[in-house]
C-alpha cells in the first residue's frame, strides 16, 4: 500500500481504489494487521468482539466488481464494524456481549445491514459493546461484557469509554475500522463518542430501522453512525437511513427522510444559525477544565456567524426524573427479538438467559444481573403498568412539548448545544435526533467533545452545524496507542 491509511477518510480510500493503490482486501488484511497489534495485543484495547471470517471473500468480490462495472458509491469496499447487537445473517453470532447468546444466530441480516451490503460495504466485524445495553446490572463499568471482556479507552486508561456502544466508537478512533454502527437507547452513540472523540449521529427514532437489532426499549432505540468525520459519518447516515415497512417506527417520517444528506456538509453552515445554549441544564456538573473547552467552542461557533442565544434554558430541565420506560419495554421487546431467532435457537426469554447465567456465575456474573432480574419480576410485559404509562406520557410532554419543542420555539432555535453527551436524556425521550462533535482533550488527554440536538428529522440542520464547525475546528487527533496517561 502506498498510502497512509490511518485517519484516512471514505473519500481519500476511494480516490486509493479507484487509482488502483489500493484494493479493499488489502485494506482489510490492513485492519487485521493493526487490530492484532493494538486491539488484541499490545495495548489491548479490546473494542473487537468478533472477525468476519468472509471479510476477505467480499473484498475480492468487491474488487473484481469495481474492476468490471465501476463502484457502487462511497461505501464501495469500504470495511465497517457494527455493535454486537445488530443482526447478521452469517458466520458470526449476535449476542449483545452476552455469554448467554454468544451460540446466537441469526436467521438473516438486520435490515441495515441488507442496506450496507447493497452499498458494498465490507461487513468486517462485530464490536465490543457494554452488555446488554448496560442493562444488565448495577454497577458494571461502560464497555464491559461477559462475552468480550472489557474495552479500554486508548486516550487515557483511567477514563470510561462510555456506553454501550463503547467497542465502536473506540475501535473508530483508534483506526481498527473505517467506519462503525452503535445504537443509542440513552446516550449510547453519543457517550461514547464523546469520550473516543469521534463523530457520532443518533438520528431521529424513525429514520433508521431497528428490524433485526437485539433491543431495549422499542420507544427509544435506534442504530446511528460513528465516524471520525462529519462526512463520513453522513455518507453511512445515507446508506442505512431507508424504509422498513416492517418497522411500525418509519411512518410518521415516511415523506421527511432525505434522499442524500450530504448536500448538507456546508462548511458555512453556522452563518446566521441561531444556536440556544441550555445553560441551566446541569452544567454545575462540568469541571472548569470540560467548561472552558465548551466555552470555547462557543465562541468559535460565534466567530463564524451563529447567532449564540445563552442561555436558552429547558424549563422543564429539573423535572425530568427516572423515568420506568426503558425497565418495562426490555422484557416485552426482548423477548420479542428472541422468538425471531431460528429454530434451533436454545435461548428464547429473558427467562432462559437469567437462568444461563446462574447457572456459570463465574463466566457470567462478575458485577451480577439484578437489572435484568428487576425487569422479569417487576413487570408485565404487557405494558398496563401505570407507572409506565404515566411516565411515557410525561417523558413525552418535558421532554418534546414543553422540553425541547419549546425552548425552540421561544427562542427562534435551529439547535440546541449541549456539553459532551449531556443533553442525551432528555433528547432520547423525546426521540429526537443529535451528533456529537470533537471539540478538545483536557490536561490528562481526555476526549471533550459537544452535541447538536434539534426536533425530529431535523437532520439537516444539525449536520450542517456539525460540519461547519468540525471544519472550523479540526481538534480530532488519533490516539498514540503507545502508551497511557
Amino acid at each position: 500500500m502506498g498510502m497512509e491509511i490511518v485517519e484516512a477518510t471514505i473519500s481519500s480510500i476511494q480516490a486509493a481504489l479507484e487509482s488502483g493503490g489500493l484494493t479493499s482486501h488489502e485494506l482489510v488484511l490492513f485492519y487485521f494487521d493493526r487490530i492484532a497489534n493494538h486491539d488484541k495485543d499490545g495495548l489491548t484495547i479490546n473494542s473487537v468482539l468478533a472477525l468476519n471470517p468472509d471479510a476477505l471473500f467480499m473484498a475480492a468480490a468487491l474488487d473484481s466488481e469495481r474492476a468490471v462495472q465501476g463502484p457502487r458509491g462511497p461505501l464501495h469496499g469500504i470495511p465497517i464494524l457494527l455493535k454486537d447487537n445488530i443482526n447478521t445473517g452469517d458466520h458470526m453470532p449476535t449476542s449483545a456481549g452476552s455469554l448467554a447468546l454468544a451460540n446466537s444466530y441469526a436467521g438473516e441480516d438486520a435490515f441495515i445491514v441488507k442496506k450496507l451490503r447493497e452499498a458494498g460495504a465490507v461487513i468486517l466485524g462485530k464490536a465490543n459493546m457494554t452488555e446488554f445495553a448496560n442493562f444488565m446490572t448495577e454497577g458494571m463499568p461502560s464497555g464491559y461484557s461477559s462475552r468480550g471482556g472489557q474495552v479500554l479507552n486508548p486516550y487515557n486508561i483511567s477514563t470510561p469509554t462510555g456506553g454501550s456502544s463503547a467497542g465502536s466508537g473506540v475501535a473508530v478512533a483508534c483506526n481498527f475500522c473505517m467506519v462503525s454502527i452503535g445504537t443509542e437507547t440513552s446516550g449510547s452513540i453519543l457517550n461514547p463518542g464523546n469520550l473516543s472523540s469521534t463523530v457520532g449521529i443518533k438520528p431521529t427514532v424513525g429514520l433508521v430501522s431497528r428490524s433485526g437489532i437485539l433491543p431495549l426499549s422499542n420507544s427509544q432505540d435506534t442504530a446511528g453512525p460513528m465516524a471520525r468525520t462529519v462526512t463520513d459519518a453522513t455518507l453511512v447516515l445515507n446508506a442505512i437511513a431507508a424504509h422498513d415497512s416492517s418497522d411500525a417506527a418509519m411512518g410518521a417520517g415516511y415523506w421527511r427522510k432525505q434522499k442524500d444528506y450530504s448536500v448538507f456538509l456546508d462548511p458555512k453552515g453556522l452563518e446566521g444559525a441561531r444556536i440556544g445554549i441550555p445553560r441551566d441544564y446541569f452544567f454545575e456538573e462540568l469541571t472548569d477544565e470540560q467548561l472552558a473547552i465548551f466555552n470555547g467552542a462557543v465562541e468559535l461557533m460565534r466567530k463564524h456567524g451563529a447567532v449564540i442565544v445563552d442561555p436558552a434554558d429547558v424549563r422543564t430541565a429539573r423535572q425530568i426524573v427516572y423515568s420506568s420506560v426503558v425497565l418495562n419495554e426490555f422484557k416485552s421487546s426482548l423477548n420479542a427479538y428472541l422468538a425471531k431467532l431460528p429454530s434451533g435457537a436454545k435461548i428464547r426469554t429473558l427467562t432462559d438467559i437469567i437462568a444461563f447465567n446462574n447457572e456459570h456465575p463465574i463466566e457470567t456474573l462478575k458485577y451480577g444481573q439484578s437489572t435484568l432480574l428487576l425487569a422479569e419480576t417487576t413487570t408485565s410485559g404487557t405494558h398496563t403498568e401505570i407507572p409506565y404509562l404515566r411516565n411515557r406520557a410525561a417523558d413525552l410532554k418535558l421532554c418534546k412539548d414543553e422540553g425541547i419543542d419549546a425552548t425552540m420555539e421561544e427562542h427562534q432555535l435551529d439547535a440546541l448545544l449541549f456539553p459532551a453527551d449531556f443533553g442525551a436524556r432528555i433528547t432520547s425521550r423525546a426521540g429526537y435526533p443529535s451528533i456529537v462533535v470533537p471539540a478538545g482533550y483536557t490536561a490528562k488527554g481526555v476526549p471533550f467533545g459537544v452535541t447538536f440536538a434539534a426536533r425530529a428529522y431535523e437532520e439537516p440542520m444539525l449536520i450542517k452545524l456539525a460540519y461547519s464547525y468540525e471544519q472550523h475546528s479540526r481538534v480530532r487527533r488519533p490516539p498514540s496507542l503507545k502508551s497511557f496517561i
